[in-house]
This record gives C-alpha cells, sequence and structure tokens, in this order.
C-alpha cells in the first residue's frame, strides 16, 4: 500500500511531461508537414552535391591532383 504513495506522483509527472511536450511539439510547428519527408526519399536530387576531399583542399601539391 505505502508503493502507492510513490506511484500516484510519479504517474502524474509523467503524465505533465507528455503533455507539455505534446503542447511544445504543436507550437513548434513538429506536425506542420508529415507527407514531405516520406516522399523525399523516393526522388533523387535535381543536381548531385559535388564531394571535395579535405586533402586535395588543404594541400594543392599533394599527389591526388597532379595529373
Amino acid at each position: 500500500m505505502d508503493v502507492l504513495f510513490v506511484m500516484i506522483p510519479l504517474g502524474l509527472v509523467l503524465v505533465v511531461f507528455a503533455i507539455w511536450s505534446f503542447v511544445w511539439s504543436v507550437k513548434h510547428d513538429q506536425f506542420e508537414d508529415l507527407e514531405r519527408q516520406g516522399w523525399s526519399i523516393l526522388f533523387e536530387d535535381e543536381k548531385p552535391a559535388k564531394i571535395i576531399s579535405a586533402t586535395s583542399k588543404a594541400d594543392p601539391d599533394s599527389e591526388d591532383n597532379k595529373p
């Protein structure tokens, strides 16, 4: 019976935290666009990003840059 004095306040704290986190996420537009991220993995980017190695940028005389 003594465990109820711990479990009831703990349960209330968890419920308050869950309600607060839901309200926070709604106010910060976390539920605005749920479809875009799901569709974005199906389509390729129009222009692929260029990959520049750190060594070629840092050392222009490295062996990777020589013809």
